[in-house]
């Protein structure tokens, strides 16, 4: 029997000059290439993946704070999964093995169920479905719910784009969004849903695209304009010219973005590597959403009920 890598079967998809490999532990978007550039930052098969690179997250997106939360009368408390900061980071898919239900040169569908457990006593099949097509990857979340009781629900992706060559601090990054959810220092706890042109929240406000500089971001916005379809559209660019778009319907009324600075700085590798971009069904701690003044978007599954999100990656 052939060795399986760490990360998980190995399903390559082709469509032109695009090329993405998706390994089915996560149902991870391990490599995306666009005529042989990176638009995402990679991972090697027998790589031990950092930092939720590429993984589809599920049945949250983001963090439960301190891992405790109500839902339908009743209190639960998820393991710390975010020990540094205390709370229960990405949800519960992050290292199921998917399986695969259908192949083909440039898609791959997977599937996983998030089996009742201390902290999510519920029942949740999730299915993605990664599509290259000549305007570059789409993905695909679906979940439906297998229980007899009612679910909390939300789910996202979590690439680090890469424009270019270039350091991300001389990438030009644009966010059509006019929101951004302010949060404490040390343990990134949100506080409050601020107009990204508010004094106290200017510096997050890329509506006009500029350089990212020396900006350190690791925050959710909402407020997002989209175009006559409904779609959002981020986009960041090298310097020299290359570069990458991600856009996503109304499903996605939240997204998280992250300039990957890591406690060690520049000494760690990874490190301002690549801009995370997280479109997100929910808002931060959703799971609490009763604690917020906004509407923290989760998502409740009924029985036998399905959601779906999707997004695109594409290259400029």
């Amino acid at each position: 029997m052939a060795r399986i890598p760490v990360s998980g079967i190995q399903h390559t998809l082709r469509c032109g000059e695009y090329e993405a490999v998706v390994a089915s532990v996560g149902a991870s978007l391990r490599t995306l290439r666009f005529d042989g550039r990176d638009l995402v930052v990679p991972f090697g098969a027998d790589e031990l993946r950092t930092g939720y690179r590429g993984a589809t997250l599920a049945p949250w997106p983001n963090r439960v704070v301190d891992g405790h939360y109500s839902f339908g009368g009743a209190a639960h408390v998820l393991a710390l999964t975010e020990p540094e900061r205390g709370h229960a980071l990405h949800g519960l898919a992050a290292w199921l093995d998917f399986q695969v239900t259908d192949a083909g040169s440039d898609h791959v569908t997977l599937a996983a169920t998030i089996e009742p457990q201390a902290g999510y006593p519920w029942r949740v099949e999730v299915t993605t479905t990664y599509r290259l097509a000549a305007d570059g990857l789409v993905q695909t979340v679906t979940a439906r719910n297998a229980g007899a009781q009612p679910a909390p629900w939300g789910t996202g992706p979590h690439p680090y784009l890469v424009a270019g060559a270039g350091a991300l601090d001389e990438w030009t990054f644009e966010l059509p969004a006019a929101e951004v959810l302010l949060v404490t220092d040390d343990r990134l706890i949100p506080t409050d849903l601020r107009p990204v042109d508010a004094d106290d929240a200017a510096r997050f406000d890329f509506r006009e695209a500029r350089t990212i500089g020396a900006a350190e971001i690791d925050h959710a916005y909402s407020g997002l304009v989209r175009d006559e379809s409904g779609t959002a559209t981020v986009r960041v660019t090298d310097p020299a010219g290359t570069g990458v778009e991600m856009t996503w319907d109304a499903a996605c009324p939240w997204v998280q973005i992250h300039t990957a600075d890591l406690p060690g700085g520049p000494a760690q590798p990874g490190h301002r590597a690549g801009l995370a971009v997280e479109p997100m069904t929910c808002a931060p701690d959703a799971f609490n959403a009763g604690s917020y003044s906004y509407d923290a978007g989760l998502i409740v599954l009924e029985p036998g009920a399905e959601s779906s999100a999707s997004w695109r990656i594409a290259a400029i």
